[in-house]
């Protein structure tokens, strides 16, 4: 009897704690994150140029506030107040599903890396803030300058609240389908014929000179012949654009020019098949400048000048293309021919 008395007793008091714990626990109040007042976006207007992908980051300071936090782009209207469907609805887009990293060997093998996933054109990553315009974006349905654009605002959550940032500005640019570009960024419309380009030790024919980027000795064109292909021709030529023989820049490593496949060369220019846009991604490859934010190709040739001495001359050209297509880069010697010849 005595012992029963002692087991209840135990008993008694395991479920008294039992209770006891279940009170503490419910009067316990729920961990909520903090929503700080100094979290803060850095950039207030945004001005992409439509037709490219265009990634703004290190845009959003988090402050005291913690995280995880949850971004939402609302109330996204067109300057005039109407909705703005253009950047509401969800559009196919072109997306990377593993990484592009400039070792791919074919196009089908950059292509199998890539995918079509449904978009809004210009989005809020969720756990970031980073916003994002799509290439898919074009002038032909998205305001672009010289209008006003579009306003919106940010919600910014977490556990303990949201908070609300109040007219953001997108006014997005014309497109521009390759950079360094000829056209004015205000209005779309082209105001150069081309673009000069470095170059150094080039001497000109006639003269015996160094030609001199200041003078626009040299001038780039980009020439877009077909909108349907996947290739990019390379051509040299004189001051009455005719051909210059692509094998006179006999030190020209052509393997590596171009993230680039199938080459053809004959005594005009030389053709590669290519994935658009280019640079693939801004990722640094032996075809990009050191921050993969531009293609880079250098044509290179030797000869030996007076003396004996051997005279290295190099054209390079930093560049980009966005658009899709049968492409040529024409490199025009306007004022005179280069010198390819031994002395």
């Amino acid at each position: 009897m005595k012992k029963n008395r002692i087991l209840s007793f135990f008993t008694l008091a395991i479920v008294g704690a039992i209770v006891l714990v279940t009170a503490c626990k419910k009067n316990i109040p729920d961990v909520r994150l903090s929503l700080a007042d100094d979290m803060q976006f850095t950039v207030k207007q945004y001005q992409p140029v439509l037709g490219r992908n265009t990634l703004y980051a290190a845009n959003f300071s988090v402050g005291s506030s913690s995280i995880p936090l949850n971004f939402k782009i609302v109330n996204m209207r067109r300057f005039t107040g109407e909705p703005a469907p253009e950047l509401t609805d969800f559009f196919p887009v072109q997306v990377w599903k593993t990484a592009y990293d400039g070792t791919e060997k074919s196009i089908a093998e950059i292509e199998a890396k890539r995918t079509i996933e449904n978009h809004q054109l210009f989005e809020i990553r969720q756990s970031s803030g980073q916003f994002v315009m799509w290439a898919k974006a074009n002038s032909n349905f998205v305001k672009a300058q010289p209008d006003s654009g579009y306003v919106f605002d940010v919600e910014v959550s977490n556990s303990g609240g949201r908070k609300y940032f109040k007219d953001f500005k997108l006014r997005p640019f014309k497109e521009r389908a390759f950079e360094p570009s000829t056209v004015d960024a205000s209005n779309g419309q082209n105001i150069f014929l081309g673009n000069t380009t470095n170059f150094s030790n080039i001497r000109g024919e006639r003269t015996g000179r160094f030609l001199s980027p200041s003078r626009e000795d040299v001038v780039v064109l980009f020439n877009k012949k077909s909108d349907a292909g996947n290739s990019l021709t390379f051509k040299f030529v004189d001051t009455l654009f005719k051909p210059i023989n692509p094998d006179k820049f006999n030190t020209t490593q052509w393997a590596t020019l171009v993230h680039g496949f199938d080459m053809v060369k004959d005594s005009e220019k030389v053709t590669y098949k290519v994935a658009y846009p280019i640079p693939l991604a801004v990722y640094p490859t032996p075809y990009t400048i050191g921050n993969g934010a531009a293609a880079r190709s250098t044509f290179r040739y030797e000869r030996q000048g007076f003396g004996n001495i051997k005279e290295t001359a190099l054209l390079v050209l930093d560049y980009a293309i966005y658009e899709k297509g049968d492409w040529e880069i024409i490199f025009w010697f306007k004022t005179e021919r280069p010198k390819f010849t031994n002395d």
